[in-house]
């Protein structure tokens, strides 16, 4: 080529993590508060760790911002709705920080990334024989109470932790609470029963799409095959409710996951937006 190519500059990060972080690639779903009023920003996991989380989202966040995060955390039941801290970003990539979590939740992310690392606490080993001389009890009493000192310690801490960390959620859970009260009541819902709107109309009002993540056994075993939802579409184009109708049952859980995060514009009915049911095919094809 003749032109001359200007390379942008390289930005460099300093990784200042102090735990480390595993793969994981689910849907996740960012709220932010802009000018009081909450905005969902869909997006896709890339990392987790004990303190935090990496995401690629559809939007614009800026380090310092207060977010509300929801993600499925794998085989460890319902989906996890957790307060975090935009600390860095770059793009369409950010690093969140978990704030306020709750002791359960804790447990379940240390759990689930100690399982990922395969590294647990080793055990103690036993001491082959020396022949050296046993400490005198005088020395082994003194070992029990510095032990007990600092088991008494540690728990205090912990205490002291858990009590910080309680009012912290107090407080933030009174902040929201009156954001939330300054919003406007939204419009009651109609009660007519749902439109039927063909697959094809549908199609032409889809704005964001995410694509399933294809189980891993079901590719191994060589599982494909065409997944047909029913869905339910809110009045802001959002899926509210999802059924399966037919396909392979290997494939199921993954389209229902996909399609869930999937946006529509509103489907208008006398130029009102209006909740419509549809059906929507999701295709697997093993590369």
């Amino acid at each position: 080529m003749s032109a001359a190519v200007t390379q942008a500059p390289v930005r460099v990060f300093t990784n200042t993590r102090r735990v480390p972080r595993f793969p994981l690639a689910v849907p996740a779903d960012v709220t932010v508060l802009r000018s009081g009023i909450p905005h969902s920003i869909p997006g896709r996991s890339v990392t987790i760790g004990e303190r935090g989380l990496g995401v690629v989202v559809a939007g614009e966040l800026h380090p310092g911002d207060s977010v509300g995060i929801e993600f499925r955390l794998p085989d460890t039941g319902g989906p996890f709705r957790l307060k975090a801290i935009v600390r860095y970003q770059a793009l369409l990539h950010c690093g969140l920080e978990f704030v306020s979590l709750t002791s359960e939740q804790q447990t379940l992310i240390e759990h689930w990334t100690r399982k990922k690392s395969g590294g647990n606490a080793p055990a103690s080993l036993p001491v082959a024989d020396s022949g050296l001389v046993a400490p005198p009890p005088a020395a082994l009493t003194v070992r029990k109470s510095a032990s007990l000192r600092f088991r008494r310690v540690t728990w205090g801490a912990l205490a002291g932790m858990l009590l910080l960390g309680g009012l912290g959620w107090w407080h933030w859970r009174q902040a929201w609470g009156e954001l939330e009260s300054q919003l406007p009541a939204s419009s009651p819902v109609s009660q007519q029963p749902p439109a039927f709107v063909p697959a094809e109309v549908m199609q032409s009002l889809l704005t964001h799409k995410i694509e399933p993540i294809y189980p891993e056994a079901a590719r191994q075993a060589n599982v494909q095959g065409v997944v047909i939802i029913e869905a339910l579409v809110g009045t802001d184009g959002t899926v509210v409710d999802v059924r399966a109708i037919s396909g392979p049952v290997e494939l199921t859980l993954a389209a229902l996951d996909a399609v869930k995060w999937w946006r529509f514009q509103p489907y208008l009915v006398n130029g009102q937006p209006a909740q419509v049911k549809t059906r929507l095919a999701v295709d697997f094809r093993a590369n």
